[in-house]
């Protein structure tokens, strides 16, 4: 028998593993339930019994207990750096069917965690934002612009981008760091309107589209998915985190435009700004799989499945137009059933397609869904939405104006979030029981062949 000492000691590094599997997961942007399912499956991995273990998830704390009828050990793990990280998430979700295939000792799967925590992102600086800058070009093409305003936005987002980052990277709060990115988007873009008419059709369209790096897409999703599934407290933390990075981005862009009107009486009527698309479903297409590696770029999403993202947000796009769009003469088969119903569309057919594409390409099926709906997240609506209530003045006629436009913009974004959001839960609202059990039984059928009887002790003794 494990002498007393050497027990708790064994399990103090096993409560360590598993913290450390939940941090990893938490500051890369899983949501909630997933957080929870590899926290669990780590843990019966560890030998850790689940019905004396209570995990206590916050956006900021993670807490375990386990107890027995004497004694009771809790330990907490502060979590700040919050980021999005979808290779970290599938490694940690293979990681812990991997240690109960392969018979991981303790070592081996703190040596992984280490690993997974120090791995290098897939893409430099620089790449990610030449990713991000023609996914907001991407954005711009899907508004209705020319494919010459497309390289405006992609210039003007690429400089935000990249000042965002060294601001950042420099010390500056991050909600500064945004309004200053902004900033410098709305100016570049509003430059570019300098240019000869000539060149193009749209020239203020990169006006919406050059600051949209900086919608939370997937914070946003997550909180939808945690308020579903019963997470409140942690899904309002990320909808208030959320609500502060798109105030930030909302008055860096004012900023700029009353500066811009301040030294050059440039005024330009951003409501007005037409968004409906006049392009072929093939440049549709184009732009949405040029969004989506874009993002699933930010979101440091594995190499190989960049593919799998382009695809995707192809699909998802072209399905919401069709659904969504009323019918022209360049699309004569859409629906005209709104953007609400065609995001819900788009979404739900997205999440069947990659929770079959999942096992193919051995990738969580969130993460592929998620970096395939991006392009859908409807970031103008929700910058009009909080342009317009920043713009208000006391004249009644434009107040209730502007409010009307506010209300009006925020609902659509607010629906149609809700629906993408529920169109890639579909799988886990609607099956979650099937597929949970099967995936489990297998995990615990394996984990029961594998354990090695001196890798295990009888934690009652301590």
């Amino acid at each position: 028998m494990m002498h007393t000492t050497d027990a708790r000691r064994l399990l103090q590094r096993k409560l360590d593993s598993l913290l450390r599997t939940g941090q990893i997961l938490l500051e890369s942007s899983a949501d909630t339930s997933r957080i929870m399912r590899n926290m669990k499956r780590a843990a019966a991995y560890l030998g850790l019994p689940e019905k004396n273990l209570h995990i206590y998830i916050d956006y900021n704390m993670l807490m375990v207990n386990i107890h027995n009828t004497e004694l009771s050990f809790s330990k907490f793990q502060r979590c700040d750096k919050h980021g999005i990280n979808f290779t970290a998430i599938s490694a940690v979700s293979k990681l812990t069917y991997r240690a109960a295939n392969e018979n991981y000792s303790l070592a081996q799967y703190e040596a992984a965690l280490d690993e997974i925590a120090n791995r290098k992102r897939n893409y430099s600086p620089l790449l990610t934002a030449v990713g991000a800058a023609f996914a907001c070009g991407g954005f711009c093409i899907q508004f209705g612009c020319d494919w010459v305003a497309f390289l405006y936005a992609t210039l003007a987002a690429f400089l935000g981008f990249r000042l965002r980052y060294r601001l950042i990277e420099f010390g500056i709060n991050i909600y500064m760091a945004i309004a200053c990115a902004a900033f410098a988007s709305t100016v570049v873009a509003w430059l570019t309107t300098y240019l000869p008419a000539s060149w193009t059709s749209t020239p203020l369209h990169p006006l919406l589209a050059c600051a949209l790096f900086i919608v939370p897409g997937v914070p946003l999703i997550n909180f939808v998915d945690d308020m579903l599934d019963n997470n409140i407290q942690t899904g309002l933390v990320r909808a208030a985190n959320t609500m502060m990075m798109m105030i930030a981005m909302a008055f860096g862009i004012l900023f700029a435009l009353k500066f811009c009107l301040w030294a050059f009486n440039f005024q330009p009527d951003i409501m007005g700004i037409s968004m409906v698309p006049h392009h072929n479903y093939w440049e549709y297409a184009i732009a949405a799989a040029i969004s989506g590696m874009g993002f699933s770029m930010i979101f440091n999403i594995p190499k190989r499945l960049l593919w799998v993202a382009a695809v995707g947000a192809a699909i998802a796009v072209c399905t919401r137009n069709l659904v969504s769009l009323q019918p022209d003469e360049l699309c004569q088969f859409s629906l005209g059933w709104g953007g609400v119903l065609g995001s819900l569309a788009a979404s739900v057919l997205i999440s069947l397609i990659m929770l079959r594409m999942a096992h193919r390409v051995h990738a969580p099926m969130q993460i592929l869904a998620i970096s395939s709906v991006i392009p859908m997240v409807p970031g103008v609506l929700m910058y009009r939405s909080l342009y317009s209530f920043l713009m208000m003045t006391r004249t009644e006629t434009q107040l209730v104006d502007m409010m009307s436009l506010a209300g009006i913009n925020g609902i659509n974004a607010s629906l149609m979030i809700f629906c993408i959001a529920l169109g890639v839960a579909v799988p886990s609202v609607f099956a979650k029981r099937y597929i949970g059990a099967k995936k489990q039984q297998r995990f615990f059928e394996t984990l029961k062949a594998q354990r090695r009887e001196d890798e295990s002790f009888d934690w009652e003794q301590f």
